[in-house]
């Protein structure tokens, strides 16, 4: 086996910043950062959300695009009029700017979906018959559940023990095969190979599906440069939650797949007898767009695309480095508030920290944090079973046993330093109780 790059650029911890030219443009506000909600007692903070890996706040940008195409909007593709013509034309416009956002090659279909989970199920019914998925345990539901003929893997105690396991059952499948896994784990934040695991999946012949909906608002990801087939990810946790999601990659499958949805768009022609079937459009995007689609949310979803690319992603990434930082020193410090980690405290990760806190259910001690302190974060098992107990060390149990979850803190554009410390010295409190 050749000697791997573990970690592509898109995978790494963020390089010296750059040029001053890069920052020239200010980080764009989201909506929201000044609300208040009430606490014990009857008062009113100011909300300190750390909770972005379940859904980002909307970045004032993407609300401006939309609010900006209503006036105008119609259906699309069919209508002749001018305000289905604009619409159409800005549709068409949100498919190219997604395209180059991920850096996806010019013959690569762009799919808009409603989210991951939906884009992934997408491509799982249009696999070629007899595909076998190779998935991690580590994986989110929404990239563990959707196949019909899977090889699981057991959590990797290293990234290289991740590669060679994906090669080892990779070279005893035969027939079409599906390497799945995530750039960024939802749970803890942690980058996985994914340059890697690509090298390896077309070693043997197989292709490789990123889960990119927890990387792709911390990080830039070229799908070209990583070799990647497809790539998923959501709209909501990209600072566009009008509930679009993308499916990109390569054309084929999608194009000689049953349509997702049937109806009409998918289909060049429909004959009356009905025992004749429709006529599906060949090519892959009107092929799984059937009906009205969601124009409003693939407007915003590119909009957030332009916003973090205009940005650039040194300050985006510096920023949150030093806020994850001081967050996770803070949590260390605390006497019976343990980390979860797969790959060690020193892994490189994105603005996610998941914790328990001895004594305490995680339940207890979300509610805790709303409802003294304004604070949100996530409490539960991150809809990833399999992983959160692995991570626990824990038997199979429900999503709502206190013993078996953890707490998730998040953090993106919008999180400030005294959230950061709000948070800290809440957990202080709660764990001297």
């Amino acid at each position: 086996m050749p000697t791997l790059t573990i970690f592509s650029d898109a995978a790494a911890p963020a390089e010296a910043p750059a040029a001053a030219t890069e920052t020239a443009r200010p980080v764009p506000a989201v909506l929201g950062a000044d609300l208040e909600v009430p606490v014990k007692g009857g008062r009113l903070v100011r909300y300190a959300n750390l909770d972005y890996a379940a859904s980002a706040p909307c970045l004032e940008p993407v609300s401006a695009a939309v609010t900006a195409a209503l006036p105008a909007y119609s259906s699309v593709h069919r209508g002749a009029g001018y305000a289905s013509q604009l619409t159409t034309a800005r549709y068409e416009q949100a498919r190219h700017t997604v395209r180059a956002f991920v850096g996806a090659r010019p013959s690569d279909a762009v799919i808009f979906t409603r989210n991951t989970t939906d884009a992934t199920n997408l491509l799982a019914r249009c696999l070629p018959a007899g595909t076998t998925v190779v998935v991690f345990d580590t994986e989110h539901h929404a990239a563990l559940l959707p196949w019909r003929d899977a090889v699981r893997l057991a959590p990797p105690a290293f990234p290289g023990e991740a590669v060679r396991a994906a090669d080892e059952a990779l070279a005893a499948i035969d027939g079409p095969k599906l390497l799945v896994v995530t750039a960024a784990s939802n749970v803890t934040g942690e980058l996985w190979p994914i340059a890697a695991l690509a090298h390896i999946a077309h070693r043997h012949g197989a292709r490789i599906l990123v889960d990119a909906a927890q990387l792709v608002p911390h990080r830039q990801l070229n799908l070209t440069a990583l070799d990647l087939d497809y790539v998923a990810f959501s709209g909501h946790k990209l600072y566009a939650p009008f509930g679009a999601g993308a499916l990109v990659g390569r054309g084929d499958w999608l194009a000689g797949g049953e349509p997702y949805l049937k109806g009409g768009g998918a289909v060049r022609a429909v004959g009356e007898a009905p025992e004749r079937a429709p006529e599906w459009h060949e090519d892959p995007e009107p092929r799984h767009e059937a009906g009205t689609p969601n124009v409003l949310g693939a407007i915003a979803l590119a909009a957030a695309c332009d916003a973090l690319t205009a940005t650039g992603w040194t300050p985006l990434v510096r920023e949150e480095e030093r806020l994850l930082a001081r967050l996770r020193a803070g949590l260390a410090a605390i006497e019976g508030v343990r980390e979860l980690t797969l790959w060690g405290k020193d892994h490189p990760r994105v603005g996610i920290v998941s914790f328990t806190v001895d004594g305490h259910a995680a339940r207890e001690v979300a509610e805790a944090l709303s409802g003294e302190y304004g604070i949100g974060v996530r409490d539960g098992k991150f809809c990833a079973h399999p992983f959160v107990r692995h991570l626990l060390g824990t038997a199979d149990g429900g999503c709502e046993d206190g013993t078996a979850s953890a707490v998730r803190a998040s953090i993106g554009i919008g999180t400030t330093e005294e959230h950061v410390d709000r948070l800290v010295e809440a957990l202080r409190v709660i764990v001297g109780r």
